[in-house]
């Protein structure tokens, strides 16, 4: 990401900035305080955003809380990735009607709404480009998610503070934005004034700015960016030694750790919905009651599911100790062998929305303790 010189908007510039996207006929969507969570929404103004909110994550656990200032972005993330938007969760792929003898089959238009997605973070911008190369690498390109994804402003939020469940610095993945932005924000106080340190990394970013009320960094507010980011990496809630982890799951498939997870894990498929890289989906067909019509739509779907794996005569993967396996090691090894990088970015999601509280950090650092151990028994 080549990114400009740098630059300041007021809180006030930032209303402009969201202002300017709704002009050029861009839905914004940012974070919001809705249902006791910071979820992505519909964002009209600055008074939309979760303004002098924080959430507390640990495995399991999530709550809001007051901070003791009135920051904008002073918040980790929450349930929702930005795939809910760029690779929604249902989406019509064909309708058929039926006349007579004659049969119609109408492919579902492709998306036209341009999506403004504000604050998003370094972490959720690595996993947007793993969908990329998911959806859009290849010769079987998903058009649905193409024409979204082109159509997209985004506008990042370098990591002020980092949640409990935190480890992207593990994963290489932030807290600092690197890639794949329009804009790039940090958000610091300085002489008593909130205000935002602007990067462009696009011309979209450049001639969006250059319609905004700015002004030049001063070289302490650069250096107060750069201390707001240290101090986020720098506070990590959890930490993943990732090298070795391909080799390591794919020599312990029979580890008896996967027996521990299996007597608490519930199968139920929250680490799927909530993780911003996830992409598999099924299909179903519905028919209305008098025949004449019938239509296709494609929705998310989930490795933890008995059917996900279902082929003639039954499911590959019947216990929940195989699924979860399946999970972790695709996510964590076996990503690696079809796509280039890891499947994790290191958001904490999976953690924190777990209802029993399973760490995949914990797990791999089991693993890896066991392994060793019973390389000590036999002299390795």
């Amino acid at each position: 990401m080549a990114l400009s010189r740098q630059s300041v908007l007021t809180v006030d510039g930032l209303d402009a900035l969201i202002g300017k996207l709704r002009e050029r006929g861009y839905r914004v969507i940012g974070p919001s305080v809705r249902d006791h969570a910071i979820v992505y929404d519909d964002i009209g103004d600055v008074a939309d955003l979760p303004r002098g909110w924080t959430d507390e994550q640990d495995a399991g656990q999530y709550r809001l809380r007051r901070r003791d200032d009135d920051a904008l972005f002073g918040y980790v993330v929450g349930p929702q990735s930005w795939k809910k938007y760029l690779h929604p969760p249902h989406v019509a792929l064909w309708r058929a009607r039926r006349t007579g003898k004659d049969v119609r089959i109408e492919p579902a238009p492709e998306p036209t709404e341009r999506l403004a997605l504000l604050g998003v973070r370094s972490c959720e911008l690595h996993a947007i480009a793993i969908q990329d190369r998911v959806l859009l690498s290849g010769a079987h390109v998903d058009p649905g998610y193409r024409a979204r994804r082109e159509a997209a402003f985004i506008v990042a939020v370098n990591c002020g503070v980092t949640g409990g469940t935190c480890f992207c610095v593990s994963m290489r993945t932030g807290p600092k934005v690197d890639a794949g932005a329009d804009i790039a924000l940090t958000e610091i106080v300085t002489a008593g004034e909130r205000v935002f340190v602007l990067e462009t990394g696009s011309d979209k970013g450049a001639a969006l700015l250059a319609d905004l009320p700015h002004r030049w960094a001063s070289a302490a507010e650069i250096a107060e960016a750069k201390a707001v980011v240290a101090r986020a990496a720098a506070a990590m809630g959890r930490d993943l030694a990732a090298d070795d982890v391909p080799e390591l799951l794919l020599r312990n498939l029979e580890h008896p750790r996967w027996d521990d997870v299996a007597q608490r894990c519930l199968t139920c498929g929250n680490c799927t919905m909530v993780c911003p890289t996830c992409f598999c989906t099924t299909v179903e067909d519905t028919s209305s009651l008098d025949g004449t019509e019938t239509a296709r739509t494609q929705r998310w779907d989930s490795c933890f599911t008995m059917d996900f794996s279902y082929i003639h005569g039954g499911s590959v993967r019947t216990s929940s100790r195989s699924r979860y396996r399946q999970w972790m090691t695709h996510k964590l090894a076996t990503w690696h062998q079809q796509f280039g990088t890891s499947g994790c970015v290191g958001c904490g999601r999976c953690i924190t929305w777990c209802p029993v509280g399973i760490d995949i950090t914990e797990e791999v650092r089991a693993i890896r303790a066991g392994s060793r151990a019973e390389g000590d028994r036999h002299g390795d």
